[in-house]
């Protein structure tokens, strides 16, 4: 495309506004930011532009600030009115030609600045190439006054060094680029993106949710806001904020309901399995320097566990492990006197254990040697031994207990 042609023609870019909507209240929170240019036919959208190196920087930095403009002078009186938070592009290599000036002083222009707190500036982090710390100095500067950062397209790209340099108010991820059928504790960077979240209090957002699939699975993962075409396709038309109040409602009792009954077919096959490794413990009667006790309980939990092993109140083991390798139960002793109180949560749930009297059955999580998604058991032995059984994949995805 004639980017000089274009920037002639700049009032002709269409500007379109796309709901976010809120899981909490069910209705619109915000609007994203859109611009595209049809020229001949064919649509080109202002963002992606922004982002052509082939472009030079400053006809760039020219189209983004144009779209900025047309769109806050747009949707003042909504942001004003309905206090409906703004999402704007905001490239971060084009915002340090100048270090944000002529990008804030455009939002000064624009608005009044007791309405800054509701922009959020779109940044995709993994797109910058200059120094970070550079980066920092501007983007702290405009969020004084107020304005947010979204950060875009969070992902297996990320760095997570960066994302805590910008301390986000919101993280958008990209669901058309996630594995549904691997979301959970087999998604690793998923999850890792989720307790970040939760450790910096930044909200995450779904984006191009196309089915009710995708919805629901949004949902189910911790996504206080949604948009995509699925609930509303952008549109240069600002619509009331209950649009789909009702029908977001009843899809979200459709959820809980589906969520709920799942939940409690969870939870009553982790009871059966707490119930039914503690029965085969209290039976065998293991003890810490008796192979031959440590292979009957063996035998008893063949179909159960992989790994089993006994340590004392400070986490040192005083058993060897008790392996299962090809069909066979292995008796290794290169385990004993190791340490695992390093461990997160250990010695807090050693402590819980002698409390509270019962076995407990840990979060999915991936087990360091093997690499397999497993789920740890654990109870008191007696008031100074603990013992630990690992529990097979197979058996907690027979069970539908993995995530």
């Amino acid at each position: 495309m004639d980017v000089l042609s274009f920037l002639d023609k700049i009032d002709e870019m269409n500007v379109s506004f796309e709901p976010i909507y809120s899981a909490d209240e069910h209705v619109i929170v915000a609007y994203e930011v859109i611009g595209q240019y049809t020229n001949e036919r064919k649509t080109f959208n202002i963002t992606e532009l922004t982002y052509d190196e082939s472009i030079a920087e400053n006809l760039r930095s020219e189209i983004e600030l144009n779209l900025i403009k047309k769109a806050i002078s747009a949707a003042k009186e909504e942001v004003l009115q309905k206090q409906i938070a703004l999402y704007l592009p905001c490239n971060p290599n084009l915002l340090m030609i100048d270090f944000g000036d002529r990008y804030f002083q455009t939002l000064k222009e624009l608005m009044d600045e007791s309405l800054f707190s509701n922009i959020y500036l779109v940044i995709p982090e993994h797109k910058y190439v200059g120094d970070f710390e550079q980066l920092q100095h501007p983007i702290r500067y405009i969020k004084t006054y107020g304005v947010k950062i979204a950060l875009d397209q969070i992902g297996s790209e990320s760095n997570l060094d960066q994302i805590l340099m910008f301390e986000p108010a919101v993280l958008k991820i990209n669901v058309s680029q996630l594995n549904y059928n691997a979301w959970g504790a087999q998604n690793h960077v998923f999850t890792t993106i989720q307790t970040l979240a939760v450790k910096i209090g930044a909200t995450l957002m779904f984006d191009n949710i196309s089915t009710d699939y995708q919805l629901h699975h949004a949902w189910k993962n911790g996504a206080r806001y949604f948009k995509g075409g699925y609930l509303q396709k952008p549109s240069n038309q600002f619509i009331p904020k209950d649009t789909l109040k009702e029908r977001f409602r009843n899809e979200c009792q459709q959820f809980i309901s589906t969520e709920k009954r799942l939940l409690e077919v969870k939870y009553e096959e982790m009871l059966k399995l707490k119930k039914k490794i503690a029965t085969i413990v209290e039976n065998t009667k293991p003890q810490k320097n008796n192979d031959e006790k440590l292979l009957q309980l063996a035998k008893q939990l063949e179909n159960i566990a992989f790994r089993f092993y006994i340590c004392n109140d400070e986490g040192f083991q005083i058993s060897p492990n008790i392996v299962r390798h090809n069909g066979k139960w292995d008796v290794d002793q290169e385990a004993v006197g190791k340490n695992w109180s390093w461990r997160p949560y250990f010695l807090f749930n050693i402590i819980k254990l002698r409390n509270d009297g019962k076995g407990e059955l840990s979060s999915i999580y991936s087990d360091i040697e093997t690499g397999e998604l497993t789920r740890t058991y654990s109870m008191a032995l007696n008031e100074h031994e603990y013992l630990f059984v690992d529990v097979t994949y197979d058996y907690l995805y027979e069970h539908n207990i993995v995530n």
